[in-house]
């Protein structure tokens, strides 16, 4: 089975048909937050530093980290930031940017083995990406449009990624390194958004026998009761052979579902994850009182 193993300094994380599905913390990103996007151009990482060890403690198993900033200096800002991040945790960490000299400044300083967010089937990203992933070790993200755009159609988005696929094996990039984002759409806009993604997938899996990821909360986009929705997504993409997902692990009902379905298809041994997070703690005292009760039941003696 395909396995793409990510790893910091110290830690490795493998994304993979028959493992716990991984969650990527998306936090660490400036675009729609405009105060730490003001924060980060001024080199103030105070809140890059509390949602790093937020995100970590809430479940994520690798983190995304992205320096997005109009008018700043990305690839130092990146560069730093990756950095400090790894001087914080030992997770394995997303290099985002659509500048490839962003990604270039976050590879250089990285420790370990990054996943690269992202590449398209455009041929000028292609040739400009994948041999920065093939000299740094990389794994790469690969989002499933090119230059026509994004296709409505899955078995386009199928092709593109085949593409990328084939591409990064010209340069010596195992298809094993290359980890699909099928493109989730909203289904407020599009009804049968959740069909296609779901089919989407399978296919990926079965054919490309390629991991995935996505950013999940595309796909609740404009509808109330988002994380109730992204929960229910999520549950049935892993069914379809989702493997990774990038998204908010501060939100309850969106990590309870990944937890679930890893026991559902045994991907928890014994539901221990779902066990240790969920199980009651005993009520205080409970133990001494049975004991108490216990002891106190003695036989009597015949006078």
């Amino acid at each position: 089975m395909t396995e793409t193993v990510l790893s910091s300094a110290t830690k490795e994380v493998v994304i993979g048909f028959d493992r716990p599905f991984v969650i990527i913390g998306e936090r660490i990103n400036p675009t729609g937050r405009k105060l730490l996007s003001a924060e980060m151009k001024e080199g103030d990482y105070s809140r890059v530093e509390s949602d790093t060890l937020a995100q970590v403690a809430a479940g994520a198993h690798m983190l995304d980290v992205n320096a997005g900033i109009p008018l700043a200096d990305e690839p130092r800002i990146l560069a730093e930031v990756v950095q400090l991040v790894q001087s914080l945790t030992d997770v394995p960490l997303s290099i985002d940017s659509s500048i490839v000299a962003a990604l270039e400044s976050g590879l250089n300083v990285y420790q370990g083995k990054a996943l690269v967010n992202s590449v398209t089937g455009e041929e000028d990203r292609l040739e400009a990406v994948l041999p920065l992933v093939k000299k740094h070790g990389a794994a790469v993200v690969a989002i499933s449009n090119d230059e026509s755009g994004i296709s409505e159609d899955p078995d386009v988005r199928f092709d593109v990624a085949k593409k990328i696929v084939e591409r990064a094996q010209d340069y010596g990039i195992s298809p094993a390194d290359v980890v699909v984002d099928p493109l989730v759409m909203p289904v407020g806009a599009i009804n049968d958004a959740g069909r296609q993604v779901l089919k989407l997938i399978r296919r990926l899996r079965e054919e490309l026998k390629v991991n995935t990821t996505c950013g999940a909360s595309n796909f609740s986009f404009g509808l109330p009761n988002r994380h109730g929705l992204n929960a229910s997504f999520l549950s049935m993409a892993i069914g379809a052979g989702m493997t990774s997902a990038i998204t908010n692990p501060l939100h309850e009902p969106e990590m309870a579902a990944v937890m679930g379905a890893n026991a559902v298809m045994g991907a928890d041994p014994n539901c221990g994850e779902w066990i240790k997070k969920y199980r009651e703690p005993a009520a205080e005292g409970a133990a001494e009182g049975a004991g108490g009760r216990r002891g106190g039941r003695r036989r009597r003696r015949n006078a």
